[in-house]
C-alpha cells in the first residue's frame, strides 16, 4: 500500500498532521489553535487515528523488510509536537472549562477517550518522543511522559513550563493520569512535586529531576532537529519486533489501569461525605 503524506485529521477540520520526513521518522503535529487543547475530536478523531496510520505504515515496512532481510526498512520512530507555528505551547492540556459542561465528562472522559489515547500511544511499536516546544499542562504534560523520550526547549526564548496544575484549581486527578506520572516520576519527592505541590517545573528543572531527557535552545524547527537525532540514535531498536512488547510490559501497571477509571469523586461531593461522616 502507498502512503502520501501529509495525513491530515480529522477530514475536513484537521486538528493533527502527520509527516514522514525520512524513511523511518514519523512526525505529528498538534494543531488545535495555538494552545493545542486537548478535546474529544483531537484525541478520537485526530490523534488515534494518526498513530494507527503510523502503525500500520511502519508495519508494513516491517514486514516488507523482513521478507527482504533488509533491516533499514524495519526502522522506525515518531515525534509528537505542538504547533510548529509557534513556540509557546506544546499542550495547554484539558479543554476544562467547556469539557466539565458536558454532564458525562466525570463518568465518560477519561474511560472512554483520553485512556484509549493514552492506551494507542503505549501500544505504539516503535520509539515515541516528544519535542516539547513550550508549556505542557496538566493533560498535556501527560501526553509528553507517556512518550517514552522528551526534548524540550531550555526556556531561554520565553518561558516554558511542565506541570500538573489540577491542584490549584479543584480538579481531582484520574486513575489513568496519576498512574502514568507514577511509572515515570523518578522518585516520591518529585512526583509529590508533581501531583501535590502542582510545582512548574522549568526546562532546566525538568531534565535535573529526569523528566526530560534533552534541552535544547531556539524554536520549534530547532527543538524537532533535536528530537530528530535523538529518534535516529533509536530508529533500530524496533527492527526485532520486541520494542512495543516490552514497553507494554514494562508499564503493564499503567496499561491495566488505563481500563480501571470510574467516575472521579469531585471536591463537593468529597465534602458533602466528610460532612455526613462528621
Amino acid at each position: 500500500m502507498s502512503y502520501e503524506y501529509p495525513v491530515s485529521l480529522p477530514n475536513g477540520n484537521p486538528l493533527v498532521t502527520v509527516t514522514h520526513p525520512t524513511p523511518s521518522l514519523w512526525v505529528l503535529e498538534l494543531h488545535n489553535g495555538a494552545d493545542s487543547r486537548l478535546t474529544d475530536v483531537l484525541l478520537l478523531r485526530g490523534i488515534i487515528p494518526a498513530l494507527d496510520t503510523v502503525e500500520k505504515h511502519w508495519r508494513e515496512n516491517w514486514r516488507a523488510g523482513k521478507a527482504k532481510k533488509d533491516e533499514n526498512m524495519c526502522k522506525g520512530a515518531l515525534i509528537i509536537v505542538g504547533n510548529r507555528k509557534q513556540d509557546k505551547f506544546f499542550s495547554n492540556g484539558l479543554d476544562y472549562d467547556n469539557a466539565i459542561k458536558d454532564p458525562s465528562f466525570g463518568t465518560n472522559f477519561f474511560p472512554k477517550i483520553y485512556n484509549p489515547m493514552l492506551q494507542r500511544l503505549l501500544s505504539l511499536p516503535i520509539p515515541t518522543i516528544a519535542a516539547v516546544n513550550g508549556h505542557a499542562f496538566a493533560g498535556g504534560m501527560v501526553l509528553a511522559m507517556a512518550c517514552d523520550y522528551r526534548v524540550m526547549t531550555d526556556g531561554s526564548k520565553r518561558n516554558a513550563w511542565i506541570c500538573m496544575n489540577e491542584i490549584r484549581f479543584g480538579a481531582t486527578l484520574p486513575l489513568s493520569l496519576a498512574a502514568v506520572l507514577k511509572a515515570k516520576a523518578p522518585n516520591p519527592q518529585i512526583l509529590r512535586k508533581i501531583i501535590l505541590e502542582g510545582h512548574r517545573f522549568t526546562p532546566k528543572e525538568a531534565l535535573t529531576a529526569g523528566l526530560v531527557d534533552r534541552i535544547v535552545p531556539g524554536n520549534t524547527e530547532t527543538i524537532i532537529a533535536e528530537a530528530q537525532a535523538l529518534a535516529e540514535s533509536l530508529h533500530s531498536l524496533p527492527t526485532k519486533g520486541a520494542w512495543g512488547l516490552n514497553r507494554r510490559e514494562m508499564y503493564r501497571e499503567v496499561v491495566e489501569s488505563l481500563s480501571k477509571d470510574i467516575m472521579t469523586i469531585g471536591v463537593v461531593a468529597d465534602d458533602a461525605a466528610a460532612k455526613a461522616r462528621l
